[in-house]
């Protein structure tokens, strides 16, 4: 028993990382209440942990999904949900609308419930937090830091979103073409912050987030299936490929994680880049041009550097006025500054910061300090350095990032 039990662990783990969206969309369908497809699903997967035991099932997705399921139809049974009150999800009884040109496919749960969760009758973070939740598997404390907002705060919105969409009778569907366009924006929204958070894990051991990565990838090329003109979905999906494409590199063998300065290019997915490219291009074409393909036109100069001292930082900069000019935000004027610290110098980036210094968004960001302590430590401003990368590292939750900013405290120290 006690040998198989670190093996059914890591299954059941594996499982969740990969499963979780696609199972818990299937039992929303049966159960058309999103608190109760929660519950049914997490209840599938303690059970795995002891039925698993016997030995893994070829498909656990569809293992868990049949015992999620099972259970919500036995919940249904005994407690009559169906006939006491109203479902908080309405399901349609016929089948939707196929739409994406004469070949378009029909919409699949979880597209459904990707639509779903961005719902007009939310407010744009809802719409986000939600989704993180019910489709990434995030739990609220790691939601709540990609907000850069309290966990109770961000408890309280989700529990208000899910309240929302019982009260706004919200159908689980994509909806039809004509109301596409405005439902479109917040959907995007939703996945490049799945990216961003597998790309840069908020919390735990690792640095990367593989199953977040791997839903980015899914829902990018998802959308871009259903939506081959649309400049934001061309220009999402090339920022997830070329973001994603320095995966390999990101990391040491040991875990640590290694700076673009020092990454093997080499070991970037060639092909990513390839096909990121040529989205580049086709979504600056198109207008109007979109923040996403801005984004993935900074990863592209990025990308066509053949070496770290190579990359056109002056491009970047003029990147980021782009982005500040038309898609001002805390974020895009910190990473200005660490682009114009490589243009012109650390004292200038150092400037460049200082618009942040009131910022109170980015009060307990620990990139803020971070970069600050690196701009510092390269204009040779050892103690200022050192205060702000002890901060940094009070305010960092990733082990990975914080045993990289512990090195470069040491190497002050040194």
């Amino acid at each position: 028993m006690t040998n198989v039990a670190p093996a059914v662990g890591a299954a059941v783990a594996d499982a969740h990382r990969r499963e979780w969206a696609s199972v818990l969309a299937a039992t929303v369908r049966v159960t058309r209440d999103i608190d109760l497809a929660e519950e049914c699903v997490q209840e599938a997967f303690a059970q795995a942990l002891t039925a698993w035991r016997d030995g893994v099932p070829a498909r656990p997705g569809a293992w868990l999904t049949t015992a999620a399921r099972r259970r919500a139809l036995d919940v249904h049974r005994r407690a009559a949900v169906a006939q006491r009150a109203l479902p908080l999800l309405v399901v349609d009884e016929v089948a939707p609308e196929p739409w994406g040109g004469a070949g378009g496919r029909q919409p699949d749960d979880l597209l459904a419930l990707l639509f779903t969760c961005c719902h007009p009758a939310l407010t744009a973070e809802a719409r986000v937090a939600l989704t993180l939740r019910l489709l990434g598997g995030l739990s609220t404390p790691e939601i709540a830091r990609a907000f850069l907002v309290p966990e109770a705060t961000m408890a309280a919105r989700l529990t208000r979103a899910k309240k929302k969409i019982a009260a706004a009778g919200v159908p689980f569907r994509v909806p039809v073409p004509q109301d596409v366009p405005r439902r479109l924006a917040s959907v995007l929204t939703v996945v490049h912050l799945v990216l961003t958070t597998g790309h840069a894990a908020p919390t735990g051991a690792a640095l990367v987030r593989d199953d977040l990565l791997a839903r980015a990838h899914d829902l990018a090329r998802l959308l871009r299936s259903r939506f081959p003109d649309d400049p934001d979905v061309a220009g999402l999906l090339a920022l997830v490929l070329l973001t994603d494409a320095r995966r390999a590199a990101r990391v040491d063998p040991a875990g640590g994680l290694v700076l673009l300065a020092d990454q093997d290019r080499g070991a970037w997915d060639a092909a990513m880049i390839t096909e990121g490219r040529a989205l580049v291009l086709e979504a600056l074409t198109l207008r109007p041009v979109s923040r996403y393909a801005v984004l993935a036109a900074i990863a592209a100069v990025h990308a066509d550097a053949p070496t770290f001292d190579d990359t056109d930082w002056t491009e970047i900069v003029g990147l980021y006025d782009v982005l500040a000019a038309r898609w001002p935000s805390p974020v895009v004027t910190l990473n200005r500054a660490v682009a114009v610290g490589f243009a012109d110098g650390p004292d200038a980036g150092l400037a460049a910061l200082d618009a942040l210094r009131d910022e109170p968004r980015l009060a307990s960001y620990g990139y803020l300090a971070a970069a600050r302590g690196e701009l510092l430590r390269r204009a040779g401003r050892r103690d200022e350095a050192r205060t702000a990368l002890e901060e940094a590292t009070l305010l960092t939750a990733n082990d990975v990032e914080r045993a990289l900013l512990a090195e470069r405290l040491a190497s002050l120290e040194a």
